[in-house]
């Protein structure tokens, strides 16, 4: 293990290709973003993995940022089965669960791709109102908003993945 690293940082950096590649894709979709946070290791702080994370996050083509957006159930419909997304989009009541949805298809219609936000300690009420607010957005806008969307979601999944690997059995 990195010993100068915190034990769950250490553990990330010492990971095998292959399970961190899978976890990272966990946190985002993006095999570049996931790659390249990879390459990056390792890293002597949670800052540090976030900063890459950051750079990664902002050289993505449009094509990763569409792989990266892929990995994301609409707001108002946490895909089954998946805790993280039902954990981030927890603050959606049952009565606001329709109109996410239609106004989510009509944005899908406008830009290609779901409405995303970084729904952690939003209510409902807010999700919509920002999807009102963006929805008229041109597409090269709302591409460099969801840029900045995902980074949030991948900061607070960082954290929680570093948060697990400390609590793992080392043996």
């Amino acid at each position: 293990m990195t010993s100068s690293a915190p034990p769950g940082l250490a553990r990330f950096n010492d990971a095998a290709p292959a399970p961190l590649a899978e976890r990272l894709h966990e946190v985002c979709a993006s095999a570049a973003w996931g790659a390249a946070v990879a390459r990056g290791r390792p890293y002597g702080s949670l800052g540090d993995l976030l900063a890459a994370s950051d750079a990664a996050m902002a050289a993505l083509t449009a094509a990763d940022l569409g792989e990266a957006m892929a990995g994301h159930p609409p707001i108002g419909r946490p895909r089954p089965g998946d805790p993280a997304s039902a954990r981030e989009q927890s603050g959606v009541r049952d009565e606001e669960r329709a109109e996410l949805l239609r106004l989510n298809l009509a944005y899908q219609d406008a830009h290609g791709h779901v409405f995303l936000i970084c729904a952690t300690g939003r209510t409902g009420a807010e999700m919509l109102a920002a999807l009102k607010e963006r929805i008229g957005n041109d597409t090269a806008t709302e591409r460099e908003i969801v840029r900045t969307e995902l980074g949030k979601i991948n900061h607070i999944r960082l954290g929680r993945l570093i948060e697990r690997l400390a609590q793992e059995d080392p043996s």
